[in-house]
């Protein structure tokens, strides 16, 4: 008889019961944060209407919109030159009646080292497209981990993808406090990306990551749904912290080419 209890982590209860929205750092507003960014905008309504105090997103880019960026990114031809954070944000507090804040910089640390004070949040979700973004998230994200206020981190979405695949997985920033379980097998901490695939993700930083002139050029590099379908799958996962304030899996690796899907499951 297997006796073996199934892992589960324990969503943290600040995300379940807050008494302020939920602050999302949104890092990176391409091909996959702007239709992140869109997720997040259903997930906020359905969840105030759940009577939860909902999100509050801060989207962070420094690029502006270009003629490439159209049919795969979520851009109209009238918003070309426009900086893709302030684009999306716009629409969606236009859309939502949301007070959501764009950001035209980097997300990284100031002149002194330190993370500005506008860049503290519970949640971070990272959409980017360099293996060195992911390293200099996960350094400013050690930084902030052991402080206690309102906006103490607490956990790091990142979804990745070359041009049929991807992953998006789930990391606390430091240990989320479980509550004692005879059922199941509680996990306090959840790894970096960094840290559990941080020799692979040095090696694909090899393949070529020159911004594409043309859509047709960046459909070479990523297919057209691959980012559309890991918002949604990696926005699920994040519904279900919120929903059922547990999972049994943290993260997923996606091929789209064939269809296969494959759960990473708490360890």
């Amino acid at each position: 008889m297997n006796t073996e209890k199934t892992k589960i982590h324990f969503t943290d209860n600040y995300l379940i019961n807050p008494t302020n929205p939920i602050t999302v750092n949104l890092i990176g507003a391409g091909g996959t944060g702007s239709k992140v960014l869109t997720a997040l905008m259903e997930m906020n309504h359905s969840l105030i209407e759940l009577g939860h105090a909902g999100l509050s997103v801060r989207l962070w880019d420094d690029d502006v919109i270009m003629t490439a960026n159209l049919g795969r990114q979520r851009f109209g031809q009238c918003e070309i030159g426009l900086p893709k954070s302030v684009a999306l944000v716009n629409r969606a507090n236009r859309f939502m009646g949301t007070n959501w804040k764009a950001e035209t910089v980097k997300f990284e640390k100031d002149t002194l080292g330190r993370l500005p004070k506008s860049a503290e949040a519970t949640l971070y979700i990272s959409c980017v497209d360099s293996v060195q973004s992911r390293f200099a998230i996960a350094d400013i994200l050690n930084q902030n981990n052991g402080r206690y206020h309102r906006d103490t981190p607490k956990y790091w979405l990142d979804f990745g993808n070359s041009q049929y695949t991807g992953q998006v997985i789930l990391s606390t920033i430091g240990a989320i406090k479980q509550p004692n379980s005879e059922k199941y097998e509680t996990v306090a901490s959840l790894p970096f990306v960094t840290e559990e695939f941080g020799e692979l993700l040095k090696q694909s930083e090899e393949q070529d990551d020159t911004p594409s002139c043309s859509l047709a050029e960046a459909l070479e590099k990523q297919d057209l749904f691959i980012n559309s379908a890991l918002a949604q799958m990696g926005c699920s996962l994040l519904w279900t912290l919120f929903r059922n304030g547990m999972t049994e899996n943290r993260g997923f690796f996606l091929n789209l080419k064939d269809f296969r899907s494959q759960p990473i499951p708490v360890a």
